[in-house]
């Protein structure tokens, strides 16, 4: 039976790092929250000639300028979150103020939002196809796209409908036996196999991922910190990858500077080699085709083929001090430069859109332009 997510507004202020905590990373809590718009925030003069990133077939022009936002606001607030696109090209995105889910059409305009009282800490969003009637039996399905969302400070996934209609709710996975203390789970990526299977990596806790049934109910675990192939440093970003003869899992393991591959029983397949500098710090994967994009957190967003070779870095910022910053004001906004991309996402065109980790809130669609 679906509920809606109840709407209240939840305001907080930047929380300072704890380097101590497990999952170690840069930005857990700083930079979730509501910050108050600052009236001399302006952006950079720009000179209206048209911006260009990459190289031959990955050539794409920057947009900044492709949402409208309602009137009066001129902002986003705080990204610290996730995109997803429909099978419409609606473009659903997570920010860190009230309501926490925005919908843009494909115009840019804003169509609708909810998620009130998700507020600061909705961290992942993952958009499905459910199977319909011809694959699995019985009636049509009603929802044939759901959306999963991670929220690292209220420690669940939520199953909703693309209107945010509540489906399903997973907690804490507590029969893991893996959490001593349930407060280092913080679920920041979602992964949903072809089955049903849901995949939950928490990747600001114990880098574990976990796996649940299409019900919910806890299946097992894999990954975990260490020092092996098969261990995990901030697993920050899940994708189902089906290109191959058998789906499998590829994550953002981003502190270990690399993609993992995963069979779904957990069994370590291969990755990107980190130590050749193709990834710095990686926060979300996702593919078109034989085309993927990882939004690499340490200024730059990557494209790759389905081997996991470089096709080009689009946007490299050159300052390394820069580089995975949250309190770059929009002043210091130059078109064809990232700063922290922090996911990334296609259209069913190939557009590009790369949500940058920010205190404003920034967006950047990228356009093909070969």
């Amino acid at each position: 039976m679906t509920s809606s997510i109840l709407l209240a507004t939840l305001l907080c202020v930047i929380a300072p790092h704890d380097s101590t905590a497990p999952g170690v990373h840069t930005h857990d809590n700083y930079g979730h929250g509501t910050v108050p718009e600052d009236p001399a925030w302006e952006r950079a003069p720009r000179s209206g000639a048209p911006v260009f990133v990459g190289v031959g077939e990955a050539r794409y022009r920057w947009d900044s300028d492709w949402m409208k936002l309602p009137e009066g606001r001129k902002w986003l607030g705080g990204t610290h979150g996730c995109i997803v696109v429909d099978s419409a090209d609606r473009v659903y995105m997570s920010v860190d103020s009230g309501p926490a889910v925005l919908v843009f059409a494909p115009d840019g305009t804003l169509e609708r939002s909810f998620g009130e009282d998700l507020g600061p800490g909705l961290h992942g969003l993952t958009i499905v196809k459910q199977r319909r009637a011809a694959d699995v039996g019985g009636p049509p399905m009603q929802e044939p796209e759901v959306l999963f969302l991670a929220h690292t400070t209220r420690q669940e996934v939520l199953k909703t409908t693309l209107k945010g209609e509540l489906l399903l709710r997973i907690g804490l996975p507590a029969e893991s036996g893996k959490y001593e203390d349930p407060a280092h789970y913080k679920p920041t990526s979602v992964a949903v196999a072809p089955s049903g299977e849901i995949f939950v990596a928490d990747g600001y806790g114990l880098s574990w991922i976990h796996r649940f049934d299409a019900e919910g109910s806890y299946q097992d675990s894999f990954g975990g910190p260490g020092g092996k192939p098969q261990n995990l440093s901030t697993p920050h970003g899940l994708w189902m990858d089906t290109l191959g003869a058998e789906p499998s899992l590829l994550v953002a393991d981003r502190e270990n500077h690399r993609l993992a591959r995963f069979s779904l029983d957990g069994e370590f397949l291969d990755g990107t080699d980190p130590t050749s500098g193709l990834l710095r710090r990686p926060c979300h994967v996702q593919f078109l085709g034989k085309l993927g994009v990882v939004a690499d957190l340490a200024g730059r967003t990557t494209l790759i083929d389905d081997k996991l070779e470089l096709i080009a870095h689009l946007g490299d910022n050159p300052n390394p001090s820069q580089r995975a910053q949250f309190a770059i004001t929009p002043d210091l906004w130059r078109p064809g430069v990232f700063f922290a991309p922090h996911c990334a996402r296609f259209n069913s065109k190939g557009e590009l859109f790369v949500m940058d980790w920010n205190i404003a809130g920034r967006i950047t669609r990228l356009v093909p332009a070969p």
